[in-house]
């Protein structure tokens, strides 16, 4: 089978995008008082680290709340396949209750792992809000009536296509690409 790849994001690219998303997240939050940042096992969390470190340089020693949420057990195909599902390190040591929270994940497309986020959070608290940020948003593919607060780049897929986001932290370089199956 024969793969067609589109780079879609580069290194430059998407660190103004991070950029951009910080700034909005400055711009609708204020001070992050009662607001907590989220990232979304497994792949959400190299996004939500890039975003919590350029906040801390964009901040200054403004605290806020930061976490990361392992969806692993929550995920409606948990127990289909013969896939081996291992937990991740559970991070958020703060109670969510009351909260804002920024769920953020590097894309969007059923929205099954949102809610999936969704069902894991309750188990921590009830938050008075939550938001959702997402690197790429693949319109017109939703499963669930989910959609991101804030997003980094909108793209029209195909359903052979996939996004595939690349991060130096666990790959060689940063860049996102839609791959398409031929």
């Amino acid at each position: 089978m024969d793969m067609e790849s589109k780079i879609i994001l580069e290194k430059k690219q998407l660190e103004i995008t991070i950029d951009r998303l910080c700034f909005e997240l400055i711009e609708r939050l204020g001070d992050f008082t009662d607001t907590a940042l989220i990232g979304m096992q497994p792949r959400g969390i190299f996004l939500s680290r890039r975003i919590k470190n350029r906040l801390e340089s964009i901040l200054g020693k403004q605290p806020f709340f930061y976490g990361e949420l392992d969806i692993a057990f929550y995920r409606d195909d948990f127990r289909r396949g013969n896939e081996q599902i291992l937990p991740s390190e559970l991070k958020i040591d703060f109670n969510i209750e009351g909260k804002k929270i920024v769920l953020i994940d590097d894309v969007l497309y059923t929205g099954r792992s949102i809610r999936s986020a969704l069902d894991a959070l309750t188990d921590f608290g009830r938050p008075s809000k939550v938001e959702l940020l997402v690197l790429v948003d693949r319109k017109y593919s939703r499963d669930l009536p989910i959609q991101p607060d804030y997003i980094g780049i909108s793209v029209d897929t195909r359903s052979n296509d996939k996004v595939k986001v690349e991060w130096k932290e666990n790959s060689k370089k940063d860049s996102v690409q839609i791959v398409t199956n031929q």
